[in-house]
């Protein structure tokens, strides 16, 4: 439950010191910065908030909002109204007038044929559901494409893909806890349990973000957290972070198995960059877990660590198998859709005001490294060489292209 006391007070403020107006350089673009409602199966966020609006409006940029947009989330139209932007009645005049569209998920197909030419398109690209016509056609219409996947900052972190990651690794916890009670079908069995009665046994494949934070909720619950990984360094850091109060082990054959058969809960966390989740837990592993506990394959969209799991959704999240109980929603951030919202504004926002202050987009990526790596499409070239691999075609690099002011 949202306090707004304590929570509304935090996001509003997170925001509202970026509210200063800025001092503008000689270069600064005024911006035409469009927000449509996202139209993807079950997505409730919006890559904009209301305060994130108003920052933008503060900074001599203009917002256009189409009607809905942050109505999941829980921002209404007339909070846009009160920031300053403007709202649009459907997604054609927003895209025919805006020179910047920002969204959560990439344009479906129905969306494609709004956009714009030379237009900036700042979203996720969902590397599972790309396809090479849809890059194709981004490069026909001379778009610039920024992913959210992609944006790394000089310090190596990517700081949207951190923010959904923490979301999910906390969620993956609090979705544990609920369906390990009774009237769920679990066990009935509570996270932090009572004075006389242990814990939950918690145990997560991968110390990565999503595993980190999946740790730190659960030990918050009082649960028994025992952490699994390939890698013996991300063990030793977690530890350190965490102050020693999980249980660590290598995620070899014997020891996964043997934390699995012990566990009241699975949290599958384990990523590998730009590949799928490598598969961890076996059928056999699963079907020695004790009736009615709960595993949560929280990297679904990479995959899935977890052989048993396949992909679920929010309105349909769990199945049964072996009588466990199974969550493997690829999109778990989207079901914080607030939380989630104010995320992705607190990231976004400070990277639009600076391609406003750059004066144009070519300058704005010459300027600024997390943009420039967050670019996988620019003008008519493909910028990826993982893209390029993965679909076979051509790529040229970005740094030459903008040098060259192609």
């Amino acid at each position: 439950m949202e306090i707004p006391s304590l929570q509304g007070l935090a996001s509003e403020q997170g925001l509202m010191t970026m509210e200063r107006r800025l001092k503008r350089s000689s270069d600064h673009e005024a911006l035409r910065i469009g927000v449509p409602r996202e139209v993807a199966n079950e997505e409730r966020r919006v890559a904009l908030t209301p305060t994130g609006a108003s920052t933008l409006v503060a900074n001599g940029h203009e917002v256009y909002v189409e009607q809905g947009a942050g109505r999941q989330a829980h921002f209404q139209d007339d909070e846009y109204m009160e920031a300053g932007a403007e709202l649009m009645d459907g997604p054609g005049d927003l895209y025919g007038h805006c020179d910047l569209i920002v969204k959560v998920g990439p344009p479906g197909d129905d969306e494609l044929g709004y956009l714009q030419e030379r237009q900036l398109l700042i979203s996720a690209l969902n590397l599972g559901g790309t396809t090479p016509d849809f890059l194709k056609h981004l490069m026909d219409h001379r778009i610039t494409g920024v992913g959210f996947e992609f944006i790394r900052d000089p310090d190596g972190t990517f700081p949207l893909i951190r923010m959904m990651h923490e979301i999910t690794g906390s969620m993956a916890i609090q979705v544990a806890g609920r369906y390990l009670e009774s009237n769920a079908g679990g066990k009935g069995v509570m996270l932090g349990g009572i004075s006389g009665v242990p814990p939950a046994t918690v145990v997560i494949l991968g110390a990565g973000v999503v595993g980190e934070w999946a740790a730190r909720t659960a030990l918050g619950y009082g649960a028994h957290v025992i952490v699994l990984d390939t890698e013996l360094g991300q063990l030793r850091t977690l530890e350190h972070y965490l102050d020693r109060r999980v249980t660590t082990a290598m995620a070899s054959e014997q020891y996964i198995r043997q934390a699995v058969r012990s566990a009241d809960v699975v949290i599958g966390a384990m990523m590998s960059d730009g590949q799928r989740s490598p598969m961890l837990v076996t059928e056999d592993m699963v079907a020695e877990m004790t009736a009615g506990g709960v595993v949560v394959d929280a990297v679904m969209d990479q995959g899935g660590c977890i052989e048993t799991s396949r992909p679920t959704t929010h309105s349909k999240p769990i199945f049964r198998r072996h009588d466990i109980i199974h969550y493997c929603v690829p999109n778990m951030p989207s079901n914080a859709a607030r939380t989630a919202s104010y995320a992705l504004t607190h990231v976004l926002v400070p990277y639009l005001i600076r391609i406003g202050e750059a004066g144009s987009i070519n300058e704005a990526l010459w300027r600024d490294e997390g943009l420039r790596n967050g670019t996988y499409v620019y003008r008519q070239h493909l910028t990826k060489k993982s893209l390029a691999t993965m679909f076979g075609m051509s790529h040229r690099d970005i740094e030459l292209l903008i040098a060259s002011g192609i």
